[in-house]
């Protein structure tokens, strides 16, 4: 049976959503057919995949608003009738958490829930899954209340409070969640003491095996070589760049010709965090040593990841990296911090390296440690792309949404509701689908 659903991403394409592209590619081979809605577009300067442009085109953004927006919405509005501006009204006063001002910013958000509602009609949605847990979780509930059309919840991370307040509202009224890690899972359940954990499921991200492989050797570090080092992930403080520049400080104070490459661009384009980043390297006096190389398209990252004799990561939070999958699939070492979901992914010693956050000193050792042991670092390789196999392939997120929406289908297709009642039709018991972690 084929579903008709949208695939609600808050500004799409983003310089991380590239396994949203291959999930959703991954949920079309299973019969559920997703059509894309965005509440704005990102800066072009984030948009670097091959794909960006395909994404735009296929995406419906609600932001900015038309005339034309504003007529079909207000038609939405009208067509809901008394019933609902009721409950739409009920909503709004108790969202607790937030402020009289901020009810009237959530109330204001009406419009583009009726557009979402208008755009739903149009299409012939049945339900909308949200990767996300803030705004665009109010307007999806909003348009529920609006148009009757159900939504789901995907959390990636690192924390809810990361996502902003009335979550319990956003959670309690979804027809299902699923979060990326079983510490997500531990978080949503255990803070939102009033979601029912049977509407919460782990549907870990992945990442295409096929696409990302290598094409030739690993090449062994060689003492009095350069030792090649690459990062992966947006210009953001979270992300612990500047551990890395006094990681590099430090191997270069042992006698170590590094080079650091570091894929990512901040969220204003170039003129945000990258600006101090930029400061730090020349303070450091690490200009020949540290390379900012900004939003770069998936094949560049895998060429990146192929040159490289590690992968070295220091977010200071993660729900689980999707850099971090991308660069064990590709055999290439990993050194990171163990924090967030990463010790999901990442078993010290086995398949990488988990170092303590906030602690450069160790990420050095770390590294060393790789570059010194090559029968070490060809452990570390192999054991990763197995470990991503086996647990992180994105056909698995794909299968474990795909369970849930044909689940949540059959359950209102026998007039049941689905915001407050859940039934677990998968093969397996418990909170996690598809993967054991």
């Amino acid at each position: 049976m084929s579903l008709e659903i949208g695939f609600f991403i808050p500004e799409f394409p983003g310089q991380t959503h590239i396994f949203l592209w291959r999930e959703r590619q991954a949920l079309e081979q299973l019969g559920i057919h997703t059509t894309l809605v965005s509440t704005t577009a990102p800066p072009n300067a984030i948009s670097s995949h091959s794909w960006a442009k395909e994404a735009y085109r296929s995406t419906d953004y609600l932001l900015p608003f038309t005339l034309s927006d504003a007529w079909n919405a207000l038609s939405e509005l009208l067509r809901c009738g008394p019933r609902r501006w009721y409950e739409v009204v009920k909503l709004v006063a108790r969202s607790t958490d937030y402020s009289p001002l901020m009810r009237l910013r959530l109330l204001a958000m009406l419009l583009p829930a009726a557009k979402l509602a208008h755009i739903a009609r149009l299409r012939g949605w049945s339900h909308v899954h949200v990767h996300s847990c803030g705004d665009a979780a109010n307007v999806a509930m909003l348009c529920s209340v609006v148009s009757g059309v159900s939504y789901s919840l995907t959390l990636h991370g690192p924390d809810l409070e990361d996502y902003g307040p009335n979550q319990r509202q956003k959670w309690r009224n979804c027809s299902f969640a699923t979060v990326i890690s079983r510490r997500l899972y531990d978080v949503a359940v255990t803070q939102l003491g009033l979601i029912d954990p049977q509407k919460v499921r782990i549907a870990p991200m992945g990442v295409d095996l096929d696409q990302i492989r290598r094409t030739q050797d690993y090449a062994i570090w060689t003492s009095g070589s350069t030792c090649r080092l690459f990062s992966c992930g947006r210009l953001n403080k979270v992300k612990g760049h500047d551990d890395l520049l006094r990681a590099v400080s430090l191997l270069r104070e042992r006698g170590l010709n590094v080079q650091l490459r570091i894929a990512g661009e901040d969220e204003q384009g170039g003129s945000g965090y990258r600006r101090e980043l930029e400061e730090a390297i020349d303070a450091a006096n690490l200009r020949d040593h540290v390379s900012l190389l900004g939003a770069i398209s998936e094949e560049q990252v895998r060429q990146e990841l192929q040159s490289a004799h590690i992968f070295v990561l220091a977010s200071h939070n993660e729900g689980i990296s999707v850099a971090i999958m991308e660069a064990m699939a590709m055999e290439v070492p990993v050194v990171v911090t163990n924090v967030g979901g990463n010790a999901e992914l990442v078993q010290h010693d086995r398949n990488g390296l988990l170092v303590p956050d906030g602690r450069p000193d160790n990420m050095a050792e770390e590294i060393v440690r790789v570059l010194a042991d090559p029968d070490l670092a060809h452990r570390l390789r192999l054991n990763a792309r197995a470990r991503v196999d086996a647990h992180f392939n994105h056909h698995i997120s794909a299968a474990a949404l795909s369970t849930l929406l044909r689940s949540h289908v059959e359950i209102a297709a026998r007039g049941e509701d689905t915001t407050s009642k859940w039934v677990d039709q998968s093969p397996q018991s418990g909170p996690a689908i598809g993967v054991d972690v």
